[in-house]
């Protein structure tokens, strides 16, 4: 009797680990699908999720998180973003002379020749960010909002350089993509204003596959650069 309750323990335990360990699979292949690019998004860079990366938003998102933390991590998290994107821009072959001879390299557009555009009010703590890493950058400012009768984004304000048309690029701010409607507008009132949507990149923190999608359909050849799907 003894031997028998040994061997129904045993069988007991091995499926506890065999259940344990397909729960663990099926774990890891839902974060692998959750941080994963759908193929018929080719325009979405996803930055590389890292263990810094990770840390960076498990830091940010947990509810009982100070002050502090948050606005320190978020901070090392939008400047990832925003090199990320910086990466994006055209390159141009330059040759500079070393001590030790000459470095064919490149050269990218610097602060005077780029834009960072924030949708108030939440993007202002990214453009505080990319202003501390290029603080000749110019900057402009829109503002939209949900009509509560029609649930449509409108456009309220925005403030933009006077010749931002011919910028070498336009970073667009948001730490959230949710349905995209916020995003098209602002995209839509920089093309008014002669930005080309391939000069455009949107940076944001998190975003969903329904913004995106929606983006991408308004707006293909605008760029993005997210932490998170």
């Amino acid at each position: 009797l003894e031997a028998s309750r040994r061997r129904d323990r045993a069988r007991a335990v091995r499926l506890k680990v065999c259940v344990g360990v397909a729960a663990i699979d099926a774990a890891r292949s839902r974060i692998a699908m959750s941080l994963a690019v759908p193929s018929d998004l080719p325009h979405v860079t996803l930055l590389r999720q890292t263990p810094l990366v990770r840390a960076l938003h498990t830091a940010i998102r947990a509810k009982d998180a100070s002050r502090h933390t948050f606005v320190t991590k978020s901070d090392r998290l939008v400047r990832l973003l925003a090199e990320e994107a910086l990466a994006l821009l055209p390159a141009q072959p330059l040759t500079v002379e070393t001590p030790c001879g000459p470095y064919e390299g490149v050269a990218l557009p610097d602060g005077p020749a780029l834009c960072a555009v924030s949708i108030l009010r939440a993007a202002d703590c990214m453009l505080g960010v990319v202003r501390d890493m290029m603080p000749d950058i110019s900057v402009g400012k829109v503002l939209i909002q949900r009509d509560e009768a029609t649930a449509q984004p409108v456009l309220m304000y925005s403030k933009l350089p006077p010749a931002v048309g011919e910028l070498a690029g336009v970073l667009l701010l948001d730490p959230m993509l949710a349905t995209g409607g916020s995003a098209v507008t602002a995209v839509r009132v920089l093309c008014e204003r002669g930005v080309k949507p391939e000069n455009i990149i949107f940076v944001n923190v998190v975003s969903c596959e329904e913004g995106l999608r929606a983006l991408a359909a308004a707006y293909p050849q605008v760029k993005v650069v997210t932490g998170a799907i």
